[in-house]
């Protein structure tokens, strides 16, 4: 079993290494961004109790550089979190809803994975303005979690939903509001011209 399941995920970075090729024939696609909002109720939580992760600050700058090398990389963190962290609500894990935490116990869910995949990409050197958390709704209408992360190239999803790093213009969600570039203890709406949304999620 195990063996199969490295086999799949292999293939798995094979295909989005192929992929980067896509992403840069492309072109870059960025989310608009507008005024800032509320911020998530489970990320106020987590940034009392652990307030660095809310204090970086970034000047303006260009998003990083898409190399293969870094996409590469990426798409590593990406499978390798998906794989080892195994889904449970917060309900389950907690016994209450919207707890934001880093899944050191192998168990979390939607925003867990993407605050493991945003420490992991920190640790390699991608800046914080780079890397952030954000909030969308799925079609069928629930809220869900992921890390956009700025490159050059564009805006991609890191989702635990989905095997495959995509550019936002390609996943089916509909994006609400996410981290401040330049703050990353405050959140900003996002206008998703793709649709008609209203941004109004915890």
């Amino acid at each position: 079993m195990k063996k199969t399941r490295g086999k799949l995920l292999l293939l798995a970075m094979a295909m989005q290494l192929t992929a980067w090729g896509t992403a840069y024939a492309a072109g870059p696609a960025f989310m608009h961004t507008g005024s800032r909002t509320t911020q998530p109720v489970g990320h106020y939580e987590f940034c009392q109790k652990i307030p660095r992760e809310c204090n970086q600050r970034t000047q303006k700058q260009a998003p990083i550089e898409l190399t293969r090398k870094l996409w590469a990389k990426i798409v590593s963190i990406n499978n390798s979190i998906n794989s080892r962290i195994v889904p449970r609500t917060d309900m389950e894990l907690w016994g209450k809803e919207e707890i934001w935490s880093y899944p050191n116990s192998g168990f979390g869910d939607c925003e867990d994975y993407a605050l493991e995949k945003r420490r992991a990409l920190m640790n390699i050197g991608v800046p914080a303005g780079d890397l952030l958390m954000t909030v969308a709704r799925q079609p069928n209408g629930d809220g869900h979690a992921v890390l956009t992360v700025r490159t050059s190239l564009g805006e991609f999803i890191l989702d635990n939903l989905e095997t495959r790093v995509l550019s936002w213009t390609a996943t089916e969600y509909t994006y609400l509001k996410r981290q401040s570039s330049q703050n990353s203890g405050a959140w900003v709406t996002i206008n998703d011209g793709r649709s008609d949304a209203v941004a109004s999620v915890r």
